[in-house]
C-alpha cells in the first residue's frame, strides 16, 4: 500500500485472486445444495405419488401420453437429439384395436349343480280374471341365483372290535382285534385333510393371517385357537408337503428357463438376529412357456450369494434376474436382465418430474416399442417348419435390435448432460450398466424380456404379507415358505387348490417315505377350464 493509503496493483491482484477463490467455494457450495435440493424434491414427489397416486404403470402411460405429445408439439426446454427421438422403422405392422369385453353379468357356470325350487300360484288364482275360467300352464320362467353354503360336521371314525368267545371261555387271555383306520394327515388331530386344506387355502391363497381364520371358525361354532392353526400349517409342511417341494425343486432345476427375485419377510423368533430384522424369501419360477410350470419360495435369513448358489447347485440354463448381483454369481447360469426393470427407473424420472415430458418420456418410447414387438411376435404363428424359439429370434432380430441400438445410441449421447444423482441419471446408468444382460434375450428366442412372471407371483405373497405382516418362528416361516409355494404353483397350473391338497393330504399320509408321488404334483392333476 502507498503513502497515501491506496492499494498497489500486486495488492489488489491478491485480493482479487482471494475473492475468485472464495466465489468459487460458494459456487460449488450453492451448485451441491442445488443439486441436494432437487434431489430431495424428486424424492418428496414419489413418496407422495407412492402413497396417494395409482400403482400402475399402465396408468401412468395413458396419464403421460399427452404429455410426450405436448413435448413433442412444443415443450418449455426445447427439444434437441437426445430429447426427441424418431423410433427406427422395422416394418413392423400395425395392430389392431383389441375389442372390449362385453358388459353385463356373466351366466353362472355350467358345471355347477341346478337345485330346482318351483313357485306356482294357488288353486283360486288359477281361473282367468277374464272369464273366470280355468287357466292351464303355458311354460315357466327360470331365473338363477348362486347359493353358497359353508357347513361343519363331525366325522365319528368307528373302529369296529372283534374278540374270540372261545379264548374268552378257556383261554388265559382274549385277543382283540381293531379294524385299522387309514393314516391321517396329523395323527391325533381333530383336522382332516378337508380341514387343513381349507385352513391353508384361506391363508395362503386368500390372505387371511390365522388369528382371523380362528375367529371365523369360532363364529361357526368351532373352537379352534391360533397356536392348534399354527401347528397344522408346520406340521403338515414337515410331514407331507415338504415332499412335493422337494420333488418339485428337483425338476425346477432341469428347466430350460428360471427366474429369480427375491422379497422380504419378518421373522420374531430367529437366533442370532433382532425381531425387527430383515429376513428373505428367495423366489424362483420356471419360464411362461414351460409345460410343468413351477414356482417355489425359499426362506433364507439373508441376502448373500450362497443362498442362489446352494438352490440352484451347478444349473447351466437361462436365468432371468434384476440387477443384483449375488444372482449374477452363478457362473454356469446364462444371464438374462430384466427390461422391465430398467423402465420402471425412467418411470420414477418421469413421476418426480416437476413438468411432464422431457428425457424420461422420450426414453419410455423406445421401451413401449419394444413391448409392442414382444406382443406382436407372441400373437404371430412360427412359420412351417420353424420352432416357436426360432421365430422369436428372428422376429426380435428384425424389430427389436434396430430399437435397442437406437436406445444406447440416446443414452450414451445424453448421459453426459445429465446432472448427478437424479432419478433421471439412475435411470441412464442402470440401463447402461446393466446393457449386455438386458439385450441378451434378442439372441435367443427361449430367452424372456423380462422378470414381470416372477413378479406377479411374489405379489401374492407381498399382498398377503401386508395382514399378517410376520412369521413368529424359522418354522413358521419355512412352512410358509413350501404352501406358498404350493399354491402359486397351482395357479401357475390352473389348478384348483383346496381340490388339489385335499387330494394330496389324503394320499400323501397311505404312501411311504420313498413311493413315487409323481402323480400328485400340481401339473398331473386335473386343470380348471382355462
Amino acid at each position: 500500500m502507498n503513502r497515501a493509503g491506496t492499494p498497489t496493483v500486486a495488492e489488489l491482484m491478491a485480493l482479487l485472486a482471494a475473492n475468485a477463490a472464495e466465489i468459487a467455494v460458494l459456487k460449488a457450495e450453492r451448485e451441491a445444495l442445488a443439486q441436494r435440493v432437487f434431489k430431495l424434491e424428486e424424492e418428496l414427489a414419489l413418496a407422495q405419488l407412492h402413497r396417494f397416486a395409482p400403482r400402475s404403470e399402465k396408468h401412468m402411460d395413458r396419464v403421460f401420453n399427452e404429455a410426450e405429445k405436448s413435448a413433442v408439439e412444443g415443450d418449455d426446454e426445447g427439444c434437441d437429439e437426445t430429447d426427441c427421438v424418431d423410433l427406427p422403422n422395422t416394418g413392423l405392422p400395425e395392430t389392431e384395436k383389441a375389442e372390449g369385453k362385453k358388459r353385463g353379468r356373466r351366466p353362472l357356470p355350467a358345471n355347477l349343480p341346478r337345485e330346482r325350487v318351483e313357485y306356482d300360484l294357488a288353486d283360486d288364482q288359477k281361473i282367468c280374471p277374464c272369464c273366470s275360467n280355468q287357466m292351464h300352464r303355458m311354460g315357466e320362467t327360470v331365473s338363477e341365483q348362486l347359493h353358497i353354503e359353508v357347513t361343519a360336521k363331525v366325522l365319528q371314525n368307528a373302529r369296529f372290535k372283534y374278540a374270540c368267545r372261545h379264548c374268552e371261555r378257556t383261554g388265559i387271555s382274549t385277543p382283540v382285534v381293531i379294524a385299522p383306520m387309514s393314516a391321517q394327515p396329523l395323527p391325533g388331530s381333530i383336522a382332516t385333510a378337508s380341514t387343513l386344506a381349507f385352513a391353508f387355502v384361506h391363508k395362503y391363497v386368500d390372505g387371511t393371517p390365522l388369528y382371523r381364520l380362528a375367529q371365523a371358525f369360532e363364529r361357526a361354532g368351532v373352537p379352534v385357537s391360533r397356536g392348534a392353526l399354527g401347528h397344522w400349517v408346520i406340521g403338515s409342511s414337515e410331514r407331507h408337503l415338504i415332499r412335493i417341494y422337494d420333488a418339485l425343486k428337483l425338476r425346477l432345476r432341469s428347466q430350460t428357463v428360471i427366474h429369480g427375485d427375491e422379497t422380504t419377510v419378518q421373522v420374531l423368533k430367529e437366533e442370532g438376529k433382532n425381531p425387527t430384522s430383515i429376513s428373505y424369501m428367495w423366489a424362483y419360477r420356471s419360464g411362461e412357456d414351460s409345460e410343468r410350470p413351477i414356482v417355489l419360495f425359499d426362506y433364507q435369513p439373508g441376502r448373500g450369494q450362497e443362498y442362489p448358489q446352494t438352490f440352484l447347485g451347478d444349473y447351466r440354463g437361462i436365468l432371468m434376474s434384476d440387477g443384483y448381483s449375488a444372482w449374477r454369481t452363478l457362473k454356469g447360469a446364462t444371464h438374462v436382465g430384466c427390461m422391465a426393470h430398467a423402465r420402471r427407473r425412467f418411470v420414477d424420472a418421469l413421476k418426480a418430474r416437476k413438468k411432464p415430458g422431457g428425457p424420461p418420456a422420450q426414453a419410455l418410447k423406445y421401451f413401449d416399442q419394444l413391448y409392442r414387438i414382444e406382443r406382436q411376435a407372441r400373437d404371430e404363428k412360427p412359420d412351417d417348419g420353424e420352432t416357436q424359439a426360432d421365430y422369436m429370434r428372428r422376429f426380435r432380430q428384425k424389430h427389436s435390435v434396430p430399437v435397442l441400438n437406437a436406445l444406447k445410441a440416446w443414452l450414451d449421447a445424453i448421459a453426459p448432460k445429465l446432472v448427478p444423482d437424479t432419478k433421471l441419471e439412475d435411470a441412464v446408468s442402470y440401463a447402461r450398466g446393466q446393457w449386455e444382460y438386458l439385450t441378451r434375450y434378442t439372441e435367443d428366442g427361449r430367452m424372456p424380456i423380462d422378470n414381470n412372471l416372477l413378479e406377479r407371483d411374489i405379489r401374492i405373497f407381498a399382498t398377503g404379507r401386508k395382514s399378517w405382516l410376520f412369521s413368529d418362528t424359522v418354522q413358521g416361516a419355512r412352512a410358509s415358505a413350501v404352501i406358498y409355494s404350493l399354491m402359486l404353483t397351482c395357479r401357475a397350473c390352473r389348478v384348483e387348490p383346496f381340490a388339489w391338497l385335499r387330494h394330496v393330504l389324503t394320499e400323501l399320509p397311505q404312501r411311504p417315505g420313498d413311493a413315487d408321488i409323481d402323480d400328485l404334483l400340481p401339473f398331473n392333476f386335473k386343470k380348471q377350464p382355462a
